[in-house]
């Protein structure tokens, strides 16, 4: 039964006002209209909503979330496995940052002088200015590092553990997989490539499938690539490669 405006609104506890502007960008549009000219709202846009709603939480700006659910190749379940992803390493942040807050007020309350390492353990030691001159120097014409370096400017510490913590997760799950011996081609690990590329569009630029098979050529033709992400387990470079590969033309690409 499709509901009105209103009803959606209640419902998942937005406001018409917001509900009106996702229709007017082309985020949001409901499928059907009344006798009246009323929107009427149907299972597949509660659903498409409901992704907005995610997307929105995990701090994607809506021009973002609206070129992300305009991709042809976007497909649900690979969007839910990964925002569950997100928000499971956030949770995880949150319980550090947590435990952190526990021990400072304990040390505190006992009048005990803690540890200095332990005191920082839990902000990480993430450095995002470590390539930012070779980066320049090989890509800094191009548009997609212009978009990067608009959306890096405005990243805060936590923001780029977060990253580099989502980016460590997609890794260590690729080179299990390759320890196990299971095959690139294989469903599960196209399922990260994607995750990988999905990771870059949210993170730094709009990634194409084209533009991420050029990435995974370039693990394997710079040995500096190669050489940093074989460190996880050797022969990882060329599997994650392999595995972009089988990706995009799983998406026929």
């Amino acid at each position: 039964m499709a509901l009105t405006v209103s009803q959606v609104a209640r419902l998942a506890k937005v406001s018409v006002r917001a509900l009106h502007h996702y229709d007017e960008i082309g985020l949001l549009s409901p499928s059907e209209r009344s006798e009246a000219g009323y929107r009427l709202y149907t299972q597949v846009d509660l659903q498409r909503l409901q992704q907005v709603l995610f997307f929105r939480e995990l701090g994607f700006p809506l021009e973002e979330i609206r070129r992300i659910l305009g991709d042809p190749s976007f497909d649900l379940r690979s969007a839910l496995l990964m925002q569950r992803q997100l928000l499971s390493e956030r949770s995880a942040r949150l319980d550090a940052l947590l435990g952190a807050v526990d021990s400072a007020l304990d040390a505190l309350e006992k009048g005990k002088t803690m540890d200095q390492e332990k005191m920082f353990e839990a902000f990480g030691d993430f450095d995002p200015t470590k390539y930012e001159a070779e980066v320049k120097e090989r890509w800094g014409d191009t548009e997609a590092y212009k978009e990067s370096a608009r959306r890096t400017a405005r990243y805060t510490k936590q923001d780029w553990q977060d990253m580099k913590a989502e980016q460590d997760r997609i890794g260590k799950a690729m080179a299990e997989l390759l320890g196990a011996g299971r095959a690139p081609t294989e469903p599960a690990a196209m399922d990260l490539a994607e995750e990988a590329r999905q990771h870059i569009s949210k993170w730094f630029y709009p990634c194409s499938y084209a533009m991420h098979r050029a990435l995974g050529e370039m693990y394997v033709s710079d040995p500096r690539f190669t050489e940093n992400i074989d460190r996880a387990r050797p022969g990882l470079a060329k599997f994650t490669r392999d595995a972009i590969l089988a990706n995009a033309e799983r998406h026929g690409e």
